[in-house]
């Protein structure tokens, strides 16, 4: 992620045999990364269950809505008749942090949870007053700003975009992904695209499938300047990588998904651009 990618990653903790680090974002969204550092960890259910359908590879197959509304929207799904679990809290600590809830039964291709943060929360920064100090820490080689889309995979993607539907996330757009060879659904998340998928041909949404299933496919990052990031990869990588038209404009794929188990999108920031907005079939 640091060397290959030109993301900063910051420091987390390793209680139980499995370290967190993460990548945070200047728009407050993040990716939390998760590496296995002793022969006997002590996995939650949750990453059990991912290292059996992982096959002990890496890959994702958790990712999380963020609102300050958990309480409405707990009631609500609930009342939809959804397994959520109660809510989870943390750090150990009387200092603001985090509260989450998931589901029992996961509604949708992958896992997913619901959380939200105190606004001065973050492991690596938790002193308001430091305000500088937290936008460094948001600030990447590679120039990336956004989390701008996350991608399922499935073999029904209208199943999911059905469930979205249902929990309050409608205005599904029908799309392709021709760079990966799959089809489905753009649904507009707040700023963020979720796009639920298939495999459509041959491509890396059918060889995910074969290899393990449901997962998390990509997720798509925006960036101050394409031409420096692909730069970056491309040194990294010690390869030639092309651009594409992509649902955010001009593209590029990372060269990860043998290293992390899923596909990184590169994309130029368009000011203003909607989620979903060049999403077409």
């Amino acid at each position: 992620m640091a060397v290959k990618l030109g993301f900063q990653v910051r420091p987390g903790h390793d209680p139980d045999g499995v370290a967190n680090r993460y990548v945070r974002f200047a728009d407050s969204s993040f990716f939390e990364l998760l590496g296995i550092t002793r022969p006997d960890p002590s996995f939650d259910p949750g990453m059990k269950e991912d290292q059996l359908a992982l096959k002990g590879g890496p890959g994702s197959r958790s990712f999380g809505f963020r609102s300050a509304a958990l309480d409405a929207i707990h009631r609500s799904l609930k009342g939809l008749g959804y397994a959520v679990t109660p809510f989870f809290t943390g750090p150990d600590s009387k200092k603001p942090g985090w509260r989450l809830f998931a589901f029992d039964r996961a509604p949708l291709s992958s896992n997913t949870f619901f959380i939200d943060y105190a606004a001065n929360y973050a492991p690596d920064q938790i002193d308001p007053a430091n305000a500088d100090d937290y936008r460094v820490t948001r600030e990447h080689p590679n120039g990336a700003r956004e989390l701008s889309a996350i991608w399922l995979v499935s073999g029904d993607a209208e199943s999911d975009r059905r469930q979205l539907e249902k929990m309050g996330f409608g205005g599904a757009v029908p799309t392709r992904l021709p760079a990966v060879g799959a089809r489905g659904f753009c649904v507009p998340v707040g700023p963020t695209a979720l796009l639920v998928l298939q495999p459509d041909g041959a491509g890396a949404a059918a060889e995910a499938m074969a290899a393990g299933g449901l997962r998390i496919l990509g997720v798509s990052v925006g960036v101050a300047e394409l031409g420096r990031a692909q730069r970056w990869v491309e040194r990294g990588y010690e390869r030639r990588l092309a651009t594409y038209r992509g649902l955010s404009g001009e593209s590029f794929l990372a060269p990860t998904r043998d290293d992390l188990g899923l596909s990184i999108e590169f994309h130029a920031i368009l000011p203003g651009g909607a989620p979903c907005a060049g999403a077409s079939i």
